[in-house]
């Protein structure tokens, strides 16, 4: 059997998993879908690895990206694995805005922070657009650490990546008052939304998705403790739920200090980022 035979039969199977189907095949062979139509190129030598990983994920909905062991963001191959949440597509705006702001306000040089740097995407992603800067990653998972310690070492970026292990600011002390830019993807769904979310997020890390009982639990400590690190300036950006823009703009407003605070929404057209300048001087708002 030819390739673009099996992944006509399984399009035809599994109508409702044509997008998961045509990742993999992408990911495996490195053919775009043009390609799969036209190429003259019988493809067998693929066909073995698609059809194991494809029927594992069929009975398991362990997420391809951890069969498969990588997964495309931005202009980079990470690797990612069970015990560290996925980068999604939208996450990528978080590193645009970001870089837009950073260029804007001079903040393209100097110490930045990746909390909850997970995979190390947001981190990666910040390095390979701002030379300048040195990035600083926490995360409290030991296997998340080594993971984003493995793709900077693949993009020949782990001189300029620091990481920590520990709870948001807790390990950072030497850099009070110092950091130009905090950006995080924090956990954010509500507790009780959880069990309802797709077969495939059941095996992403709870830690990493769990936002407490209103799905604030993270964005409030992170708009308490910033002030302690940012220096006078300096830029405050998270993803949220789609839905919680609103609160975090009201977060950060009730906490003082914050300016220049706008939302972003996403390419799906859903609220998705918060972005802020720390305007007042070094606070005394212990670790967190």
């Amino acid at each position: 059997m030819h390739l673009r035979d099996w992944w006509h039969q399984q399009r035809q199977q599994c109508p409702a998993l044509v997008a998961e189907l045509d990742w993999l095949v992408r990911q495996v062979t490195g053919w775009d879908t043009l390609t799969l139509r036209t190429s003259e190129q019988p493809g067998q030598e693929f066909l073995p690895r698609l059809r194991s990983l494809w029927q594992q994920y069929l009975q398991t909905r362990v997420p391809l990206q951890y069969l498969v062991g990588t997964t495309p963001w931005r202009d980079m191959e990470l690797q990612v694995a069970a015990g560290v949440l996925i980068p999604r597509p939208e996450t990528e705006l978080l590193v645009e805005v970001a870089v837009q702001w950073a260029q804007k306000w001079g903040l393209t040089t100097g110490p930045w922070v990746d909390l909850g740097v997970g995979s190390g995407a947001i981190a990666l992603g910040l390095l390979r657009e701002m030379p300048a800067i040195q990035v600083h990653g926490v995360d409290c998972s030991a296997i998340a650490l080594q993971i984003a310690a493995t793709n900077a070492e693949n993009l020949g970026l782990k001189a300029r990546l620091s990481l920590y292990q520990g709870d948001w600011f807790e390990p950072l002390a030497h850099l009070r008052g110092h950091l130009q830019g905090m950006v995080s993807n924090p956990p954010y769904i509500p507790t009780d939304l959880l069990p309802t979310l797709a077969a495939e997020v059941q095996h992403e890390p709870r830690l990493a998705l769990d936002g407490g009982e209103d799905g604030l639990l993270h964005l409030r400590r992170l708009v308490q403790a910033a002030p302690a690190y940012l220096c006078a300036g300096g830029l405050w950006c998270v993803e949220t739920m789609s839905g919680q823009t609103a609160a975090v703009v009201n977060l950060l407003q009730a906490q003082g200090g914050y300016q220049d605070i706008q939302t972003y929404r996403d390419w799906g057209g859903h609220d998705r980022i918060v972005c802020a300048r720390w305007g007042g001087e070094c606070s005394s708002i212990g670790q967190v």
